[in-house]
């Protein structure tokens, strides 16, 4: 019977039990998509890590929510090699890391900070329906016009899009009841994986912003910190005028509000990088299913 090591890493902390858990498989070779997916969904973390040998660059990753694939996931990629670096089995210094996006440069701090540069980034203003989109969140339509006006909802991404949608208050974002089916919804029409919400009106004083990420149509209905989305909220700040100069760095509060919380940290230049720490909580063994071809069920 085949099994694999797997490990639970919170990604963004220095401190167990918070920030957001990946699932981390560190050798992966030999697997096919539908065991990773049931791996993953066994580990039952938002996204689990596969990392397996690649061709085109120093390692690949494959990225499975319990549902389905998704083609790149910022914490799931720190707490890969963040667990890597603590094995020592990665030095500090730039690595290659073959995706489903393409081949991106990751690189490891003396201190154990991961920074991911992430895909080019694109990003879409849009024209929204406040009171659909305050429904689907469960705020008050208000919280959403009072800044619509200078900062729109858009669609950004770099190398997975979210729909970037500001909030007036924290208190109004904390307060926010979303509906999963309306979220998922909206943001399929958009090609978007879910909603980034966030606020100016951070907790800790050192924040740039407060964020919610929802993405009940990837099977998370609250991600508690989004490397992807807060990479992709940069690149929105940065085309919208958010700033009159962009900051060298800006931090990402989340995950407060599932008790789990953390930072995010986000270069936007040249290139746009997503940082951070990550902390093991969980190392183990799990066994791999073997899926014959008359265990597939068709409707």
């Amino acid at each position: 019977m085949d099994s694999r090591r797997a490990l639970l890493v919170d990604a963004f902390t220095t401190e167990p039990l918070s920030g957001n858990a990946a699932g981390v498989v560190p050798d992966a070779d030999g697997l096919d998509a539908e065991q990773m997916r049931a791996l993953a969904a066994e580990l039952g973390a938002s996204e689990t890590a596969f990392v397996c040998s690649s061709a085109a660059a120093d390692r690949r990753i494959r990225y499975f929510t319990p549902q389905q694939e998704v083609d790149l996931c910022g914490h799931a990629t720190i707490a890969a090699h963040a667990h890597l670096a603590a094995e020592r089995d990665l030095e500090p210094g730039t690595h290659t890391l073959e995706t489903n996006v393409g081949t991106l440069d990751i690189e490891l701090g003396d201190l154990g900070e991961v920074w991911m540069t992430q895909d080019a980034p694109t990003v879409r203003p849009l024209e929204v329906d406040y009171d659909r989109l305050a429904a689907a969140l469960g705020v008050d339509d208000a919280a959403l016009r009072d800044v619509g006006a200078d900062l729109p909802v858009a669609v950004a991404s770099t190398g997975l899009p979210f729909l970037v949608v500001p909030v007036n208050f924290l208190e109004h974002l904390s307060a926010a009841d979303p509906d999963d089916a309306a979220i998922a919804d909206l943001a399929a029409e958009h090609d978007a994986a879910g909603f980034y919400a966030y606020t100016f009106d951070a907790i800790d004083g050192d924040s740039t912003l407060h964020a919610r990420c929802f993405a009940p149509g990837i099977g998370i209905s609250e991600d508690p910190a989004t490397g992807t989305a807060a990479g992709a909220c940069g690149a929105y700040l940065r085309q919208v005028g958010a700033f009159d100069s962009m900051p060298d760095e800006l931090r990402f509060e989340q995950g407060h509000f599932v008790d789990r919380p953390g930072t995010v940290r986000v270069q936007v230049g040249a290139e746009i990088r997503v940082g951070g720490r990550a902390v093991q909580s969980f190392d183990g063994e799990i066994v791999v299913p073997e899926f014959a071809d008359d265990d597939i069920i068709e409707a």
